[in-house]
């Protein structure tokens, strides 16, 4: 049985915790570390856990008895504690974004190879059964090239959402909408249509003035397949509709789930194929729905790998691409210039002292609290 320890006690806490209290058979939560030792104690409570409350994950880092950590802490955060894990021969589990910055994600990356142990960045959207089957339409021969992607991850927040000490800071977040909100499309986006060969991009600060960072970003992607792509990241939509369109040579493909295809009449204009649309949603439909979804799918996923010594389906590489992209675009909007892909070591974003040279901070960060009472939070949007 693998022996689990959580760091970080907050909000996100609670969807590990069930996720592993439904795998009891395999996995057990020896211990629950956070700064805030009452956080802590409530989870406790609330769940009916046996295990051990710790305020300093570092008491944990020699414990033979851990095989597993997942990472539950603030995006500025998860490599100090990821590496430190690692090099104490522990598989690790990490919340998204990744890390704040490509150096980070490097040395994870670094730290796991040489342990020998595994990482997985949580993108739990690709555990959804219309985006894996998605994503596996989009590989059958039938749709033809792919074309243009639209990714719109809007969402609302309000001004106290940044009041939280470390929201709203280039330093201790380490970006706005784009890091923290749009990760989870950007995931998809590159996972649909493979590598980006440049971006451009446009951010700023429309409607929160407790915050430093972008509460919205425009992109315009080019990828090497030659296919174009934009993507929308806003905390401004009251209505948080969240939609990713794929147009293909044969057909447009949506999420949430709609397929359309259009013959054209003598003249060029549209009209509806509905043989085709029904032939595509046939085959769409012989896609089984998974068994496991979202954190509870890729938590199961991350303790099968274990078990049985194989890779995740998500690694620390697929969390890298992610953050390279947004770090591309905050390169991009900041230097108003296009950033060519790969990113490397050379680029002025690659690390903290680079990104803090030169981002702007829209806002002035006036309000801090160290913790919000107990809340919930809708986990993975309204994709």
């Amino acid at each position: 049985m693998l022996k689990v320890a959580i760091i970080g006690a907050g909000d996100i806490a609670n969807v590990h915790i069930e996720a592993f209290q439904q795998l009891e058979t395999l996995c057990k939560i020896v211990a629950i570390s956070d700064i805030y030792e009452e956080k802590v104690n409530k989870k406790v409570e609330k769940y009916k856990l046996d295990c051990e409350i710790v305020t300093d994950y570092h008491k944990l880092l020699d414990r033979n008895d851990i095989d597993l950590i997942s990472i539950c802490l603030p995006p500025s955060l998860h490599c100090e504690v990821a590496v430190a894990f690692l090099n104490n021969g522990k598989h690790v589990l990490c919340e998204k974004p990744m890390a704040p910055t490509l150096e980070e994600c490097d040395i994870m990356i670094e730290a796991a190879e040489k342990s020998g142990k595994k990482l997985s960045i949580i993108t739990q959207n690709r555990f959804k059964s219309d985006i894996m089957n998605t994503k596996k339409f989009l590989e059958t021969d039938s749709i033809g090239e792919k074309l243009f992607i639209q990714v719109n991850s809007l969402w609302w927040r309000g001004s106290n959402y940044y009041d939280l000490w470390w929201r709203g800071t280039w330093e201790t977040e380490g970006g706005g909408c784009t890091l923290i909100h749009a990760v989870h499309h950007i995931d998809i986006m590159l996972w649909f249509m493979g590598d980006v060969e440049e971006i451009n991009a446009v951010v700023t600060n429309k409607n929160h003035e407790n915050s430093e960072v972008e509460d919205l970003s425009i992109v315009l992607v080019k990828f090497k397949n030659k296919a174009i792509g934009t993507l929308t990241s806003s905390l401004l939509h009251h209505g948080e509709e969240q939609k990713i369109s794929i147009d293909c040579k044969n057909c447009t493909i949506e999420i949430p789930h709609k397929i359309v295809v259009n013959k054209q009449m003598e003249n060029g204009y549209p009209e509806i194929d509905m043989e085709k649309i029904k032939e595509y949603e046939e085959k769409f439909k012989n896609f089984l729905p998974l068994k496991a979804t979202e954190h509870f799918g890729q938590i199961m996923d991350m303790v099968s790998a274990i078990e049985n010594d194989k890779a995740p389906l998500i690694s620390g590489e697929d969390g890298r691409k992610t953050i390279e992209f947004i770090l591309a675009v905050y390169q991009a909007a900041f230097t108003q210039k296009t950033v060519k892909f790969p990113m490397t070591s050379k680029d002025l974003f690659y690390t903290k002292d680079g990104i803090m040279s030169k981002v702007i901070k829209f806002n002035t960060k006036k309000k801090s609290v160290e913790t919000f009472n107990d809340s919930t939070i809708p986990v993975g949007g309204t994709l």
